[in-house]
């Protein structure tokens, strides 16, 4: 099979956890950048990707890199690119996104443009066409250019690789699954060690560690828009690879993950969204506030999206949740507590420093991730 390489998009600063995910699948990394993970992977690799991965957003087929600081380098560039490669005579191709940063081409829209000409004048040469239907398979093609330097990939994904499919009803404030995902990989957490959420609203946090205990490939129930391009993937290798993660699940696993929010509706719909996820008999939801936060277990984990006052009304409520969600956590004595939030004055009213926080956009908004390891569980003793 031939070999790609593949880009795999992640939120800045969780680098660390993407190439740790592609790493347990098997694949090479060839070059870690902010915001992104580059590795190679036949065809094979492209279903495993898309359908296994939980950290990034979609997975982009790389079709080159250039250095263009004019538009006629840019056109010449693109142009150059082995198109006919991957894009047959009747696909329907466009520049779905282009970004620029620190660049002297920085008008998306100029550079989408100037892109969609190249590639047409590549593919009239080839095909010997004077005119593309484009009345086949979808190839969107995005692109990034830093610092002159452009990225060019076809997207293999198509919708959002957060959109697992389980999350029909939403609370205010969601945490992407994808988010989800990597902050839980920041931590210790285990399947067999306690989880708790005392803020689930959708029951985000709560789904994706039930997931992860039960080895449920996060993509396994969805489709994705490569699966069209029989001439570069056949459709064998995604029914094998839909198999394999089939094999993987096994939902016998004892877990003890909880979700908690003091809106029946909102556990409503966390509830709706676990069953949907297949999950729902590996979680406990229920309606209480977060001054009802207690466990008689050792060495859990907190792990929660509390508000972060978006809403004018809401922010005068905030010392008071976060001070109690403090207290709380200060009773579980071996337990740990992770929080992402907004609110810049969550160490404050916690009333405790964190060990670690990590800057991480939520979207468009600047959150930090508050870590507060507890102590390590004592190993268990293992038969002679």
């Amino acid at each position: 099979m031939d070999k790609f390489e593949l880009i795999a998009p992640c939120h800045f600063g969780l680098e660390a956890v993407m190439k740790r995910e592609i790493n347990d699948l098997g694949y090479d990394i060839t070059e870690v950048e902010d915001g992104k993970v580059t590795f190679s992977g036949d065809a094979e690799a492209i279903a495993y990707a898309n359908i296994f991965l939980r950290t990034t957003e979609r997975i982009l087929l790389k079709v080159g890199r250039f250095k263009a600081v004019t538009f006629d380098e840019l056109f010449e560039a693109t142009k150059a690119l082995p198109w006919e490669q991957y894009i047959p005579r009747h696909g329907k191709f466009w520049i779905a996104k282009a970004n620029s940063i620190k660049s002297k081409l920085f008008s998306p829209s100029d550079i989408q443009s100037i892109m969609k000409k190249a590639i047409v004048e590549r593919l009239k040469e080839k095909y010997r066409m004077e005119w593309f239907p484009e009345d086949g398979e979808s190839y969107p093609i995005r692109v990034s250019l830093y610092k002159d330097v452009v990225t060019v990939g076809l997207d293999t994904t198509g919708v959002s690789l957060h959109k697992r499919g389980y999350r029909q009803f939403t609370a205010k404030a969601p945490i992407t699954e994808t988010l989800a995902s990597a902050l839980l990989m920041l931590t210790p957490w285990k399947a067999d060690r306690i989880l708790v959420d005392p803020f689930c609203g959708s029951g985000t946090f709560c789904i994706e560690a039930a997931m992860m205990a039960a080895d449920i490939a996060p993509g396994m129930h969805r489709n994705f828009l490569s699966e069209e391009w029989e001439h570069l993937i056949p459709k064998k290798t995604w029914d094998n690879v839909r198999e394999d993660a089939a094999d993987r699940v096994h939902m016998d696993v004892a877990t003890d993950i909880q979700g908690y929010d003091i809106d029946r509706e909102v556990i409503g719909f966390a509830r709706e969204n676990a069953r949907l996820a297949g999950v729902d008999q590996l979680i406990h939801l229920q309606q209480r506030p977060v001054s009802e936060l207690s466990h008689p277990g050792k060495y859990g984990f907190i792990v929660t999206n509390p508000p972060y006052g978006e809403r004018l009304e809401d922010r005068s409520t905030l010392p008071d949740l976060y001070r109690t969600l403090g207290e709380r956590f200060a009773r579980l004595d071996t337990w740990s507590l992770y929080v992402i939030s907004g609110y810049p004055d969550a160490e404050r009213y916690i009333g405790k420093t964190a060990a670690k926080n990590r800057k991480i956009y939520n979207g468009m908004m600047k959150t930090y991730f508050y870590q507060y390891p507890g102590p390590k569980p004592p190993r268990r003793r293992t038969a002679q």
